[in-house]
């Protein structure tokens, strides 16, 4: 029982009742349940996908990694074959050097060919070989950056974590490490190794590992003073615990974004490398080696040389868009909150 004061003073006996406890439900109280209930990855993807850029860098490279894998399907003829037809008299014709045509029919002997990109001057179809080198450019990107990054980003963490005296060794070896040029790292390999898709692999892994490790350091050194950290290590857990299991969850979303960011470098150095004369090698094709020969047959094929070097541009261009993406989404400014 309560009493009630009124301004004259008097007071009245008040029994509380089971109306007085209901909830208000005419009053608009709302919440917000999309933030309420959103993770942080949720929060990526959905900056991520309000970024034009990096849904189109999406589209192109979704679309690019499905020609390289479909693409050869579609033509009859594998990238090595040399496409040719015997005439009345037993002699073998080649068709060499045909510029783009859609078989629509005439009076040549490869009129009812589609060759979409033409074919070089060997008489290989350029659609099937700009497809195939895609995917193999894209397959020595995406295996070497994987273990760079597995490389670099456990080098990194290591170093961060421990500090001090192992840190400065570890850092005096990556400065001797990125000090040395590519080209020369490269030239040492091709002494004791055949040209082809390991000598690529094996050069990229040498040198692409030091910029994820640096992320993954700075990352590191800006963690492991954190609360949950010093935690662990009162209750004795071990460092590589701490490390793998605890760090390591809050420093992917960085790497994530170098990676995207080193798959194009990594794009661009096989088809450097291959232009110059010691990457892959023929029959085997990649975006570079076309490259190199559509240069070599500029003046008399100069259609050749077009397939892949748009191919290559779209990759750069696609790849930096989704990595521009993710670091807009991983770090979103204030305004696009």
């Amino acid at each position: 029982m309560a009493q009630s004061v009124y301004g004259d003073g008097t007071t009245v006996d008040y029994v509380p009742t089971a109306d007085d406890f209901k909830f208000l439900t005419d009053r608009d109280i709302t919440t917000d349940k999309n933030f309420a209930s959103m993770s942080y990855w949720r929060g990526v993807v959905i900056h991520f996908f309000r970024n034009r850029r990096a849904v189109a860098g999406l589209i192109i490279v979704g679309a690019i990694i499905l020609l390289a894998i479909f693409g050869p399907i579609l033509s009859p003829y594998s990238y090595r074959d040399i496409v040719s037809y015997v005439d009345e008299t037993g002699k073998e014709v080649v068709a060499r050097g045909i510029a783009p045509q859609l078989g629509l029919g005439g009076d040549g002997p490869f009129d009812d060919r589609i060759f979409l990109f033409g074919t070089d001057d060997l008489g290989r179809d350029l659609w099937t070989r700009t497809w195939q080198g895609a995917r193999i450019s894209l397959i020595i990107a995406f295996v070497t950056i994987f273990i760079d990054m597995i490389i670099g980003m456990s080098y990194g963490l290591i170093s961060g974590y421990f500090g001090g005296a192992v840190d400065n060794v570890m850092q005096r070896i990556v400065e001797v490490a990125n000090s040395v040029p590519r080209l020369v790292i490269v030239s040492v390999l091709a002494i004791f190794m055949p040209k082809g898709m390991r000598l690529v692999i094996v050069a990229l892994l040498l040198t692409e590992w030091i910029g994820m490790s640096k992320i993954a350091r700075a990352e590191m050194l800006r963690i492991k003073e954190q609360e949950y950290v010093l935690a662990s290590r009162t209750l004795g857990a071990h460092s590589m615990h701490i490390i793998f299991k605890q760090i390591l969850p809050n420093t992917i979303g960085p790497i994530i974004t170098q990676m995207m960011f080193s798959i194009p470098t990594a794009i661009f150095t096989e088809a450097f490398l291959s232009f110059v004369g010691v990457g892959i090698m023929l029959p085997q094709c990649s975006v570079g080696s076309l490259i190199e020969s559509g240069f070599n047959n500029i003046t008399t094929l100069p259609y050749q040389i077009l397939p892949p070097i748009i191919v290559l541009a779209l990759q750069m261009l696609g790849f930096n868009f989704i990595g521009d993406g993710f670091r807009e989404a991983l770090a979103p400014k204030l305004e696009d909150m």
